[in-house]
């Protein structure tokens, strides 16, 4: 289904956002003030622009050490903790409150979500309610059908790296259907160095979109040992092939990553840095319906406000949330580039790649 151009102004802070579903292009502008764009950044929207929807949870290939065995260490730790998939009714209740205010939806959670028994509902609503499904998969249970629901439903589809014949056959089953497919490689310790070489070679499947390079993070599954330092002397190699260079694929970051971006960078554009999208313009919902700003804070909950019986829209005002939000307000409020990265992840510190907070 084609639509045209989204676009909406936040009343309560003041700007303007617009969202191509057919492409993925979405721009916003500055604070406006006295009907004038002031290029001063908005801190945050009124309602999630983009909502992360663990509809898994469970993991049907969690109990076979999976994710282990591919040299990934899920943060959502599928190989413990299985919980009932998110319901096809509370799905739905999503959507009805998102209608109008949100662009996009990633869906995930513990497992893949073409495995989901109402996978094609999840995506149908989404794309009924002018919202563009989007997902990450293993690739392990793609098939033909998967590929054609993807092709007909979603914005794009991402495959984890997890180095096995699987994720090459997902890879080019999607590429045959002509859906935009990037690859998911999650950085740390053990994988920068396969990392380095094969953006030296340009080693990487034909024809996908992009390359999108995540932060280990000890959580869930994550060793602390496999997290990135910034005294490592193998970030600096890694981002000097990324700073400028031109590749047959597009590269992309998590947000985890703009501390490492400024500081190892200086040809990437900081107007296509944009820092921790939790909490201000992101949030993660669990299979139970606990809302939370990141992903990241699935086990611990920190943040989480319990949505079963409340709206997404009490959620995203509640105590909690502006708790973390406080987080960026108070972090390094000394430092030059505070504008730019917010002081990096207040979940996982250890995974910032900065040392300026120490000075």
């Amino acid at each position: 289904m084609k639509v045209g151009m989204i676009e909406k102004f936040d009343e309560k802070y003041r700007f303007y956002s617009a969202f191509n579903p057919n492409t993925g292009f979405y721009i916003r502008s500055g604070i406006i003030e006295n009907g004038n764009d002031s290029n001063r950044d908005p801190f945050m929207a009124s309602f999630p622009e983009l909502l992360d929807i663990g509809v898994m949870g469970h993991c049907v290939h969690g109990k076979s050490g999976l994710c282990v065995k591919a040299g990934v260490q899920c943060y959502q730790d599928g190989l413990h903790i299985q919980k009932q998939d998110m319901s096809l009714q509370n799905f739905q209740r999503i959507v009805e409150e998102c209608k109008g205010k949100t662009y996009q939806f990633a869906l995930g959670g513990r497992g893949d979500v073409d495995q989901h028994e109402n996978f094609e509902e999840l995506l149908r609503y989404s794309r009924e309610a002018n919202i563009v499904p989007n997902f990450t998969t293993s690739g392990l249970g793609m098939n033909e059908r998967i590929a054609r629901l993807c092709k007909k439903y979603c914005g794009a589809v991402a495959v984890s790296w997890y180095r096995s014949q699987y994720t090459i056959t997902a890879v080019e089953m999607l590429l045959k259907h002509q859906i935009k497919t990037n690859i998911h490689y999650v950085l740390s310790n053990t994988s920068i160095d396969e990392a380095i070489e094969r953006l030296k070679t340009k080693n990487f499947p034909e024809g996908i979109n992009a390359i999108i390079f995540l932060l280990h993070k000890s959580v869930g599954l994550g060793e602390e040992q496999e997290v990135l330092h910034i005294d490592n002397p193998k970030i600096s190699v890694f981002f000097e092939l990324v700073d400028g260079k031109q590749y047959p694929f597009k590269i992309g970051f998590d947000s985890c990553t703009v501390p490492g971006i400024l500081n190892y960078t200086k040809l990437i554009s900081e107007e296509s840095i944009d820092t921790c999208e939790g909490g201000r313009w992101s949030a993660y919902i669990t299979s139970d319906m606990k809302m939370l700003p990141c992903s990241f804070d699935n086990q611990q909950m920190r943040w989480a406000h319990d949505t079963t019986h409340d709206t997404i829209q009490h959620a995203w005002d509640s105590e909690c949330f502006n708790d973390f939000r406080n987080q960026f307000h108070m972090a390094c409020p000394d430092c030059s580039k505070k504008e730019m990265c917010m002081g990096g992840c207040p979940i996982c510190p250890s995974s910032v790649l900065c040392n300026r907070m120490a000075k």
